[in-house]
């Protein structure tokens, strides 16, 4: 039961974490301790059913109950109080890295000079898709009227895509699905369908997108174990590089997000003491099993 309950709160913080462009929640997930069995339970989802269904159900109720319930509060959040929440996030990531840390520590790999620049190359990556909105403007944004066949099968393409970046540690979803301008589409689908608006047509849309959403996780799962069973060392290198860019990405996307950057004296305060709880938070989140 104790385990159940832990695991509901991790989700829950993966499932704000999904909500937020910026933050990854396959990055909460490596810092939260259970990133290896998510993918594992995934990846051979039959093979040992009972097991599966018993870690993924509590970890998917949080990410819904999150979702469901946090979605305007984080929010409201990041435009009024944008230091500390940002901050808070922060902390989250970073009392990750030490769990992280210990997994390539004592290596015969960590002294090579391949897996620093692979670390490199992961960090570098998520610091470009972080200040991509600053290079190209204008993105043009997705209509879900008059759909074709066409259409719908890019909007099954962008649920596969979408749910890669959300399973790949550091690479927001959220953030490549507003860069790809279906992002705002597939929220407004969202909350019309919650309204009873639209039905059959929303049912389609989301639909299709979702077909593609466990297409994507599954086949990035796949990848992601491969990896981590055949290159260990050298995949933890390039998550690290992953996560480390991501305490930067976040506030450079709140910042994209929030029109005016305004905050007080008081907010800072609040904020850095965020931080250090944020650290603690996701520490002791991390070692526990």
């Amino acid at each position: 039961m104790k385990e159940t309950i832990f695991l509901v709160i991790k989700g829950f913080i993966m499932g704000i974490a999904n909500i937020i462009p910026g933050v990854s929640g396959g990055t909460l997930a490596l810092t939260l301790g259970i990133y290896e069995r998510f993918i594992a339970s995934i990846s051979h989802f039959f093979s040992k059913l009972k097991e599966n269904i018993k870690f993924l159900v509590p970890v998917f109720l949080g990410m819904g109950l999150s979702i469901l319930t946090m979605s305007n509060l984080i929010d409201s959040s990041f435009k009024h109080f944008p230091v500390p929440t940002t901050l808070f996030f922060m902390g989250l990531v970073i009392g990750g890295i030490p769990l992280l840390k210990r997994k390539v520590t004592g290596k015969k790999e960590t002294k090579e000079v391949s897996s620093y620049i692979i670390m490199a190359l992961t960090f570098l990556l998520v610091i470009f898709l972080a200040i991509i909105p600053d290079l190209f403007s204008g993105f043009k944004e997705a209509s879900f009227t008059n759909m074709n066949v066409s259409s719908y099968i890019i909007l099954l393409l962008v649920g596969v895509v979408a749910a890669a970046t959300m399973v790949i540690p550091g690479v927001s979803g959220s953030l490549v699905l507003m860069l790809l301008g279906y992002y705002f589409p597939v929220v407004k689908a969202i909350k019309d369908l919650a309204h009873l608006k639209n039905i059959p047509a929303n049912i389609l849309v989301l639909g299709i997108f979702g077909i593609g959403i466990v297409i994507g996780i599954v086949g990035v799962a796949k990848i992601i174990e491969f990896l981590l069973k055949k290159f260990e060392v050298k995949t933890y290198f390039g998550v690290l590089g992953f996560i480390v860019a991501s305490i930067i990405a976040i506030p450079i996307s709140v910042y994209h997000e929030v029109a005016v950057l305004s905050f007080t004296v008081s907010q800072i305060i609040i904020g850095l003491i965020l931080l250090v709880l944020g650290t603690i938070v996701g520490y002791k989140l991390g070692g526990i099993k």
